[in-house]
C-alpha cells in the first residue's frame, strides 16, 4: 500500500501586526510536534522590540523593515552590489504565494495546486516564506526585502497550513504532492527549489518518490533547499525533504547567532541561518513575526539567488559549496551537526564562488552529501547512487543550462 506523504510546514507564526485600516489576528502554523518554540510569543507586544519599533516609527512599513535584523548579519547591503537575483527563478513549494502583497508584487509566478483542495490558491506560510527570498519591499524605505530582491517566484501550492482540519483527511490531490512539486519546478526553469516544510503523516525515514524527484532536479542544474527541523529540543527527527542527498538542510540561530534550541541537529545540517523574531509578509497585506527553521531556509534560498544570478552556469554543488566555505561563525573542527559548516553570510558565499567558478573540465566530484558531515551507514546505497549521478550532472549541467529555454509559464 502506497502510504500517504503530507508534508508539515515547520515554522511558527506567531504574532502579525494589520495593516492600518485591516484587521489584526494572531495565527499559528506551528506543528504540533514542534511547540517548543513558540513559547512566549503570543502576540506582536511579546516579540522582543517589535512593539517599540512600531510605536517609534509609526508606520507598518517601516516597522516592519526596521525588524528585518538579518539584513546586516547576512551582509546583504554588501552582497546587494554584486548580485539581487536578476533572472533567477525560485519555486517555492509550499501553501501557495500572495501575489498582491504589497512587497511581492511583480515577483510571483502561480504555478500548480497539488493539493487538490480548489480552494484560494495562497496561505500565510508560504507568502512568508517568498517575502524572505524575493520580497521587494515598498515605497522608500518600507516593506519587507527579501534576500534576492530581483529574483521571481514561482510558487507550487504542496500542503496546506498546519491548522488547516482538511490536513488529517486523506485526500487523493496530496498524494505525491511534494515529489510532483519538485520535478514540476525542476522541469519549469527552477533554479533554486526552496522547501521550508518536512516531516507529516509519520513520513520521517524519507519517501522513494520524494527521493528520486531529488535526484532529477539535481540532474536539471536546480539548487534545493529546506529546514533542518523545529523538534531539536524534543524528538529531534530526522527531517525530509532536508535529509535526502543533495538538498541543502539549513538549521536556525538567534541574535546572538547561538544555534536555537528548537533547531534540529543531525548530521546532514549543512548550514545555519537566523530563524528567530522573523518578521515577514502574511498572506493579506500584513506582516507576521515568528520563529522556526522554516525562515532560515528561505534565506538560504536567496543566497542560493545570488549566485546563480552572479554565475549562471555553476553547479547545484558548486553553488553548495560556495554557501559552505562562504560561512561565518565556523564551528570547531569546521562541522557539527548543530551548526553545519557555519552561520551564512551572503557576501562571503558571492565570494567564494568566484574562487569556485571554474571550467567544466576543472570540477572536482561531490561528496555524499556535498560536504563534509559523516553519512549514516542506511543511506550508503543511495549516496553510492547519488556519486554516479552527481559526477555526470558536473560534467554536463552547464551545457544543458546554457541550452535549455528557460519556462515557467
Amino acid at each position: 500500500m502506497r502510504r500517504l506523504i503530507v508534508p508539515t510546514l515547520v515554522t511558527g507564526l506567531a504574532a502579525v501586526i494589520a495593516v492600518p485600516g485591516t484587521a489584526a489576528h494572531a495565527t499559528s502554523t506551528t506543528d504540533t510536534t514542534s511547540t517548543a518554540h513558540t513559547t512566549g510569543i503570543a502576540g506582536a507586544a511579546s516579540v522582543v522590540g517589535v512593539a517599540d519599533v512600531v510605536d517609534d516609527v509609526g508606520d507598518l512599513g517601516e516597522a516592519a523593515r526596521a525588524g528585518q535584523w538579518q539584513l546586516g548579519t547576512l551582509r546583504l547591503p554588501e552582497a546587494w552590489r554584486v548580485s539581487k537575483g536578476e533572472g533567477v527563478v525560485v519555486a517555492v513549494l509550499d501553501t501557495g504565494v500572495n501575489a498582491h502583497h504589497p512587497d511581492l508584487r511583480g515577483a510571483v509566478i502561480e504555478g500548480p495546486d497539488l493539493t487538490g483542495t480548489g480552494d484560494r490558491p495562497w496561505g500565510p506560510h508560504g507568502t512568508a516564506m517568498a517575502s524572505l527570498i524575493a520580497g521587494r519591499g515598498h515605497g522608500d524605505g518600507s516593506g519587507i526585502m527579501g534576500v534576492a530582491p530581483a529574483a521571481t517566484v514561482l510558487s507550487v501550492r504542496v500542503t496546506l497550513e498546519n491548522g488547516d482540519p482538511r490536513r488529517g483527511r486523506q485526500l487523493s490531490g496530496w498524494r505525491d504532492a511534494l515529489a510532483k512539486g519538485i520535478r514540476y519546478a525542476a522541469d519549469h526553469g527552477a533554479d533554486v527549489i526552496s522547501m521550508s516544510l518536512g516531516g507529516g503523516s509519520g513520513a520521517w525515514e524519507g519517501y522513494a518518490a520524494e527521493e528520486e524527484a531529488v535526484q532529477h532536479a539535481i540532474s536539471k542544474g536546480a539548487v534545493l533547499v529546506a529546514s533542518s527541523g523545529n523538534d531539536g529540543a524534543t524528538a529531534n527527527r530526522k527531517n525530509f525533504p532536508a535529509a535526502y542527498p543533495g538538498v541543502i538542510a539549513v538549521g536556525a540561530v538567534d541574535r546572538r547567532m547561538k544555534v536555537a534550541r528548537f533547531s534540529n541537529k543531525q548530521d546532514y545540517v549543512s548550514v545555519v541561518a537566523p530563524g528567530t523574531q522573523i518578521v515577514t509578509a502574511d498572506a493579506g497585506t500584513s506582516y507576521v513575526v515568528g520563529d522556526g527553521t522554516s525562515s532560515a531556509a528561505a534565506m538560504v534560498a536567496g543566497i542560493a539567488a545570488l549566485i546563480r544570478a552572479a554565475h549562471p552556469d555553476m553547479s547545484p554543488y558548486h553553488v553548495r559549496r560556495a554557501i559552505e566555505l562562504g560561512t561565518g561563525r565556523r564551528p570547531s573542527g569546521g562541522y557539527s551537526p548543530a551548526y553545519g559548516h557555519g552561520v551564512v553570510d551572503a557576501l562571503l558565499a558571492l565570494r567564494t564562488a568566484d574562487r569556485l567558478a571554474v571550467p567544466v573540465t576543472a570540477m572536482a566530484g561531490p561528496g555524499p552529501y556535498f560536504g563534509d558531515g559523516p553519512v549514516p551507514a542506511t543511506r550508503m546505497p543511495v549516496v553510492g547512487g547519488m556519486l554516479m549521478l552527481m559526477a555526470v550532472m558536473s560534467a554536463r549541467v552547464v551545457l544543458r543550462r546554457r541550452g535549455r529555454r528557460r519556462d515557467v509559464t
